[in-house]
């Protein structure tokens, strides 16, 4: 089989191969070195289950009907088989639909060979040994059941004897998969209809009852396969589908959506609606680490603790909280920093999440450009935030921004999902059961066993406003084109050097978003009970002085704050004088300034300051008078800038550890001491540079490169070259190809004649075979055409490659003039 996809893949075209290599870009890592070579990859299991996962139901189907019309004696098949088949059901799909579905699964080289004798590789059964959920043909399984399938009369007889129970085991397995497995002890119990032959059993509940399979298995409609699994046959499998078909419904176009749409406008103001929110969210959740820093796990990530303590204060719930912090984490807004303090060298052991610097250049962006960081570091992040709160495999829960919620898999389901609502029409608004089936008709290979995870896509797309009233908002439609724009432009472009060269920097969803959200409003107005009141989002400059000067009490569409005591204070403590916050608040609002509100920041400002406070880096004691005022009036000791207390105590901005240092260059002999008095001597600590860890980089193992035509028709080339090169090997005469076969040293005679041979070619610039030892000890052999002889090495041009080569004289085992 591998052979004869190796002969059809040299009958093509360099166009056909690249096409080939454009569809399944995973054939060419590493680049095949011949035809052989690729035709085995396009056939091994990995290969072919990627190419499988990317198929749909339709697809799949018609995949499985050209496996169950293979002829037995060669294993090939037909297009017209395949149609035959595939229309035998009760409504079946047009023949052009089937014929357009082979013809890619010949393009994607599932099926190869001409349309009346079509080929499945080999790879395709390894990776679903049940075509269309159909068991093995009874003659593999068991030849007294084969017998009952040979006589389709006592077949049906059969089946129609059935009891009801071991009816609905057969409409079980007939579903698909064939196989199922049964309890203990249910092959030996009594078939239905001889349970009176058994005596009762009081333990397991008075009397025994008849066994379904056991009755299924003694009338061969079942196979034993294992002591506990049991299989259907495919006869028994087809006579059950006598009404859907062969394949089972076939149905060769997405499910319909019986969801009404919604108002494409009530969309796009609900999910702008909720963006701000969002928005407003992360800021408040990042200025909580800002004020208290939460610290993270010996094991990663922050513990159910703080976690619950930051959802508490935002007024969410454990699960937006957790959303948020690692939407902020991916997005670049928050980090990992070492504690003040801390002794411990262990990764993450003294380390605790706070704002980055990044920080405070995403505050100062607008409304539409924060939300579009973070929602678009949402789609690309490789977390899956549902796992949070779970059960790892070692029965602990699983925390925020810990390794164990890292899923690969997690941007290609966002994708997925939100793929799924952009290819609706617009503002419609399917149900999660309706986008979970068609995932399942897209991609049944790649949704199987991952409902629960597009279950919170879809929720998390909703608490993010990237959806409206269930339906795709116009920007998220945007910024799922962007970002898969970007993927495929990094594709053809690693550098990033085209990035943004046809665009005006921002994105198209910012754009959409900024026309559908509120303008940013640059004033307040003031009530008379000292309430700001913020008539729609404020712009940066007017965020950051209410954040200073009043305190935040409810969000919305208009958001208010409140001046009070400690708010006048804390702007005070900030650089504002009551000068700044009077001018402040009359050119903010466009209400006139409460008169209350003016005696309130004059009264504080009033008694601002009556105390202060301050610290000093070091002192110097000394129950001499004199010699204290000596150092003091030491003009070499001016940079530490000495002030004086007391008589008898000295004090400076700087260190204990630079004031020592000083002192005694100056001639003096201090000794420092400890909170108590008492003298400290130590040697001094010798110090060390921190650690670093080596340079690393992470791939993606399950990324395929995505390449142009033109660079695809050059690998194409090098496969060319390498299936001539590995038929010219083979066309090497048997003493050059097994020159080195032979053990210990060559005869002198045979490299004398070697040598011989090359002398003459060299004079008649002839072609010559030569065989070689390679510097790694493997035998090689090449059709070359030699140029010179000198100094240990012969010097020859390949003109299949059209390069020089250099053979060193005591590694060449034989020559052989070509004829």
């Amino acid at each position: 089989m591998t052979t004869s996809l190796a002969d059809h893949l040299r009958t093509l075209p360099d166009e056909s191969l690249a096409a080939l290599l454009q569809l399944r870009p995973d054939l060419v890592v590493p680049v095949p070195a011949d035809v052989s070579a690729l035709a085995v990859r396009a056939a091994s299991r990995v290969s072919v289950a990627r190419a499988l996962d990317g198929l749909d139901q339709f697809t799949l189907q018609i995949l499985d009907a050209a496996r169950l019309t293979r002829d037995p004696a060669d294993g090939a098949t037909s297009t017209e088989a395949v149609l035959a088949m595939a229309t035998a059901g009760a409504h079946p799909p047009a023949p052009a639909t089937i014929r357009g579905t082979v013809n890619r699964l010949r393009a994607l080289f599932l099926l190869y060979g001409p349309e009346h004798a079509l080929r499945v590789v080999d790879g395709v059964d390894e990776v679903s040994p049940y075509p269309a959920g159909l068991g093995r043909p009874a003659a593999e399984l068991d030849p007294r059941t084969a017998a009952l399938c040979a006589d389709p009369a006592k077949l049906r007889r059969t089946l129609l004897a059935a009891p009801p129970p071991a009816r609905a085991i057969l409409d079980r397995l007939a579903a698909g998969p064939p196989v199922g497995s049964v309890p203990p002890g249910a092959l030996s119990a009594p078939p239905l209809g001889a349970e009176d032959a058994v005596p009762p059993d009081p333990v397991n509940g008075g009397a025994p009852t008849g066994s379904p399979v056991r009755w299924l298995v003694d009338n061969r409609l079942l196979v034993q396969v294992s002591a506990g699994t049991v299989e259907l046959p495919r006869e028994v499998g087809l006579l059950l589908r006598r009404d859907s078909g062969p394949l089972g419904p076939l149905r060769a176009s997405p499910p319909p959506v019986a969801a009404a749409s919604r108002e494409a406008k009530a969309v796009d103001s609900a999910g702008a609606g909720q963006t701000m929110e969002v928005v407003r969210q992360t800021e408040a959740l990042l200025e909580l680490l800002s004020a208290e820093p939460v610290p993270v796990l010996r094991s990663g990530g922050v513990g159910v603790r703080d976690l619950r303590r930051l959802a508490k204060a935002l007024g969410l719930d454990d699960p937006t909280t957790a959303l948020l912090l690692e939407v902020a984490y991916a997005a670049g807004l928050a980090g990992e920093r070492e504690r003040p303090g801390a002794t411990t060298t262990r990764y993450g052991a003294d380390q605790q999440i706070l704002p980055t610097g990044g920080y405070e250049v995403w505050r100062a962006m607008s409304l539409a450009q924060r939300w579009e960081q973070l929602a678009r570091a949402w789609l690309l992040m490789t977390r899956q935030v549902g796992l949070v709160g779970q059960r790892d495999d070692r029965d602990r829960p699983i925390s925020v921004l810990s390794a164990e919620a890292e899923r690969a898999g997690a941007p290609a389901a966002r994708r997925s999902v939100l793929g799924v609502l952009a290819d609706l029409e617009p503002a419609a608004a399917p149900t999660p059961d309706e986008v979970l089936e068609l995932l399942d008709w897209r991609a049944p290979r790649r949704s199987r066993g991952r409902e629960k995870a597009h279950r919170e896509v879809l929720a998390e797309a909703a608490q993010l406003g990237v959806t409206g009233l269930g339906a795709l908002t116009s920007y998220g439609r945007l910024l799922l084109a962007d970002v898969t724009e970007a993927d495929e432009r990094g594709a053809d472009d690693p550098l990033g050097l085209r990035a943004d060269a046809d665009g005006d920097g921002a994105p198209t969803a910012v754009r959409a978003l900024d026309a559908l959200l509120p303008a940013p409003v640059d004033h307040f107005l003031v009530q008379a009970d000292l309430t700001v009141v913020v008539p729609g989002p404020p712009d940066p400059a007017l965020a950051g002085e209410l954040e200073v000067v009043a305190e935040h009490e409810s969000a919305g569409g208009a958001s208010v704050h409140r001046v009070t005591t400690a708010s006048v204070r804390r702007a005070l403590d900030a650089g504002y004088s009551a000068d700044d916050l009077h001018a402040l608040f009359r050119r903010r609002s466009r209400t006139p300034v409460p008169q209350g509100l003016t005696y309130l920041v004059d009264d504080v400002a009033r008694k601002h300051g009556g105390l202060r406070l301050g610290s000093a880096g070091g002192y110097v004691r000394s129950d001499d008078e004199a010699l204290l005022a000596e150092v003091l009036a030491d003009r070499r000791l001016e940079a530490l800038a000495f002030r004086r207390l007391a008589l008898t105590v000295l004090v400076t901005p700087y260190q204990m550890n630079r004031m020592l240092t000083a002192l005694r260059d100056a001639g003096y002999a201090p000794v420092p001491e400890d909170a108590s008095g008492a003298a400290v001597l130590a040697r001094p600590k010798t110090r060390r540079a921190p650690g670093r860890a080596p340079l690393s980089r992470t791939l993606d193992p399950l990324a395929s490169p995505k390449l142009a035509l033109p660079r695809l028709l050059g690998v194409v080339e090098q496969i060319r070259r390498g299936d001539a090169a590995a038929r010219a090997a083979r066309r090497a005469p048997a003493v050059v190809r097994g020159g080195a076969a032979r053990t210990g040293p060559m005869p002198a005679h045979t490299h004398a004649d070697a040598l011989a041979v090359l002398q003459q070619a060299v004079r008649d610039k002839a072609l010559v075979w030569v065989g070689y030892v390679d510097a790694h000890g493997a035998t090689a052999s090449r059709l070359v055409r030699p140029v010179s002889i000198g100094a240990g090495y012969l010097r020859a041009e390949d003109e299949r490659t059209e390069m020089l080569h250099t053979f060193a004289l005591h590694r060449i085992t034989a020559a052989v003039r070509e004829t």
